[in-house]
């Protein structure tokens, strides 16, 4: 079943926007930037995957093109310097180190992030390359808006998501030109996709409980 408005991927994205952002603290909010770091990293492979797998798409490789290697996020204090090109998630690795946390807390939420990653790379290529439409195509955009409800943004690293968050809003959700439209064409189908949305429901809630009061 190809994806639709009623299906079940579409639900557990409702799921993630409807957890409670606005009770989730500063440190919480710090957490779940480091773990979204992690998202980041499966997102590039995924993406590279996509490519690999569809070499002649031109469509994908626009769409890499402004993921990977990429200065449409700099300049960005102490993160990128102005033209500075890199890769998205090597941007968020960056900006978590302006905030540093306790050794026990980053190696509890690395290990997390790792696990997640060694799920995620253990599903299917073709299933991973078809998350990418799920993810440009309205999916990532409705997340981003929801944790844009949390109240506190104080400091170097969340200020950084923060602008992250703003950013991929700002790529994604032109209809005709955005990130959406040259990844929509890979229709992926909820089989595919729901587990990966799922793994990444799980991690949030186990980085940020405040977000299930």
């Amino acid at each position: 079943m190809q994806i639709s408005e009623c299906s079940e991927s579409d639900r557990v994205i409702n799921a993630i926007c409807m957890l409670n952002w606005e009770s989730v603290t500063w440190s919480e909010l710090l957490d779940v930037a480091r773990i979204y770091y992690y998202f980041s990293i499966q997102f590039r492979e995924n993406l590279q995957i996509a490519c690999e797998l569809y070499p002649g798409d031109e469509k994908l490789r626009q769409l890499e093109e402004s993921e990977c290697n990429t200065d449409n996020l700099s300049p960005w204090p102490d993160v990128a310097d102005a033209g500075e090109k890199i890769d998205h998630d090597e941007f968020m690795r960056r900006l978590l180190a302006l905030s540093p946390v306790e050794d026990v807390r980053r190696d509890r939420l690395d290990r997390m992030g790792q696990a997640y990653l060694q799920s995620i790379r253990g599903m299917e290529p073709e299933a991973r390359a078809r998350s990418i439409a799920s993810y440009e195509d309205g999916g990532l955009e409705r997340v981003f808006r929801a944790i844009l409800r949390c109240r506190h943004w104080d400091g170097p690293s969340l200020r950084a998501f923060r602008h992250f968050l703003v950013e991929h809003i700002r790529f994604d959700s032109d209809p005709e030109q955005g990130h959406g439209s040259l990844s929509r064409h890979l229709t992926p189908y909820d089989g595919e996709v729901v587990p990966l949305w799922l793994e990444f429901q799980r991690m949030l809630v186990e980085t940020a409980p405040t977000l299930l009061s």
